[in-house]
């Protein structure tokens, strides 16, 4: 390796690592914002919590590959060209396409590593973090009494405090509660009423080690509770009643165990969400697209033979009676009231049989509609496993020509660039999307839209970077300024 490779790829590796770093921290936090709610009220440990963002991580490199590159290429030329670095290897013969070419293999191999990410560990990576993300969003929000307010998320409880007073950080024995009013109901739930009420002075509330029962130590209190008996008593009017027992029991120290068995997270089996698109390689993808597209064709001709049934042939019957109208005569005229009759009546049943068939039609075009979305979407994701890799090196022709076209580098200019053009790729990528699913345009064209359109930009951008283009100098465009103005001047005067 020659001493002009060490020196463009030691610019590069630091501003790349830093970039990816920041991306990936980014879109880690818009994780976290949009589902701040779901966090803070559930009761995550830091290895759930710790899985989920390693997942998520992973799941954003394939996103912020081609910004990394593209913004670290941009400042490793523009850092060069400010300070006259790349004017010094074209003095001595060194073209700029020489300079870029260890880079040029770097974004090869980061464009084969973003395919392989793509294909490999994207899948699994959203396999599993849509999973666990599910999981913790189905989980029941931590157990938070509330003073004078019933919590009634615990099954077959609805509990009340008048006061509580937490506990202090080393503290085992829980928040001290005042005023507690605990119902307890029946297997049938609580529209069956309060069969046993129990209410006490004084409290405290915690938890075994284990996490998994909930105790209430309950101080100065009554448990009242009633009791169905088989004996019936009759009122005054004669109308029946069941009868009932009631029972009190006092105590000075009762402990009431909860089961916790409803709370925190139950890890849903992981087959349920293997259907989807992301969480499918390649090979995959290809064997049901290939499906989806045999079943869809199919089915369009199944459609096309079972619409048959819908129409009644009157062309046979029709033949018979002109026939008969001719053979015999004198039954001309009752025949033709016959006919009036019977026009009439083919005429209602025509009526029916177009809104059958209309109302058959509309449906199955429907749903011949959502079979064939379905084929775009996995034909469209078998496709981006190649076009986010593509986008890799053209974000680094983007931005190494770039770089060596505004000669400035640092975190100014550069940032500001590169965001730019991320942006629009990342837009032309949402409306490819959104066009191929929606059928409007073939699904090659708008899965490779946004390479497409800036794959001749970043050629462009390479051949003004060649020959010296000042394509960014406010002076190049004040001269033509003065010079447009100046012809003007010649022309009026003339």
């Amino acid at each position: 390796m020659k001493k002009i490779d060490k020196l463009v790829l030691g610019s590069f590796w630091g501003p790349f690592f830093l970039t990816l770093g920041v991306v990936i921290f980014i879109f880690l936090m818009r994780l976290l914002m949009f589902y701040i709610d779901e966090f803070v009220s559930k009761d995550l440990d830091m290895a759930t919590f710790g899985r989920l963002l390693f997942y998520f991580a992973l799941l954003t490199i394939p996103t912020a590959l081609p910004l990394a590159v593209l913004l670290s290429s941009l400042m490793t030329f523009g850092n060069l060209g400010e300070f006259f670095e790349l004017t010094a290897l074209k003095s001595a013969g060194i073209s700029l396409t020489r300079a870029m070419r260890p880079l040029l293999v770097v974004a090869t191999f980061i464009s084969a590593f973003s395919f392989w990410f793509n294909n490999s560990v994207a899948p699994w990576a959203n396999l599993k973090g849509y999973s666990l993300l599910y999981d913790i969003k189905t989980a029941k929000a931590t157990l938070n009494l509330k003073e004078g307010i019933f919590y009634n998320d615990l099954p077959g409880y609805s509990i009340k405090v008048d006061h509580k007073v937490k506990a202090g950080k080393n503290s085992a024995t829980g928040d001290l509660l005042k005023g507690l009013v605990i119902y307890k109901h029946s297997a049938s739930g609580i529209e069956s009423g309060n069969r046993e009420i129990i209410l006490a002075d004084s409290g405290r509330m915690y938890t075994d080690k284990d996490r998994t029962y909930l105790v209430f130590q309950l101080f100065n209190g009554n448990d009242y509770q009633e009791y169905s008996d088989n004996s019936v008593s009759y009122a005054s009017n004669g109308s029946a009643a069941q009868g009932a027992q009631f029972m009190r029991n006092g105590f000075k120290d009762y402990r009431l165990v909860i089961s916790l068995e409803s709370f925190g997270i139950k890890r849903t089996d992981e087959n349920q969400f293997e259907y989807h698109e992301y969480m499918k390689d390649l090979k995959q993808l290809s064997a049901l697209t290939d499906s989806l597209r045999r079943d869809y064709t199919n089915t369009s001709l199944t459609v096309a033979g079972t619409s048959r049934q819908y129409y009644t042939y009157q062309f046979k019957a029709d033949a018979v009676l002109k026939q008969k109208q001719v053979r015999d005569g004198k039954w001309v005229d009752s025949l033709l009231r016959k006919q009036t009759i019977a026009t009439q009546d083919l005429a209602q049943m025509a009526l029916n049989q177009a809104q059958n068939i209309l109302s058959y039609s509309t449906s199955n075009v429907t749903y011949l509609n959502e079979k064939e979305k379905n084929v775009w979407r996995y034909e469209l994701e078998s496709h981006h496993k190649f076009t986010q890799a593509v986008s890799v090196f053209v974000m680094f022709l983007i931005g190494a020509s770039m770089g060596a076209i505004i000669k400035k580098g640092g975190f100014g200019l550069p940032v500001l660039i590169a965001i730019v053009f991320f942006i629009f790729l990342y837009i032309l990528t949402i409306a490819g999307d959104k066009y191929a699913k929606d059928g409007l345009v073939w699904v090659p064209i708008g899965a490779w839209m946004a390479n497409l359109v800036l794959f001749p930009l970043g050629l462009l951008l390479m051949q003004r970077a060649r020959h010296d283009s000042r394509l960014f100098d406010k002076d190049v465009y004040l001269i033509a300024w003065e010079k447009l103005k100046n012809r003007t001047l010649i022309r009026n005067k003339a």
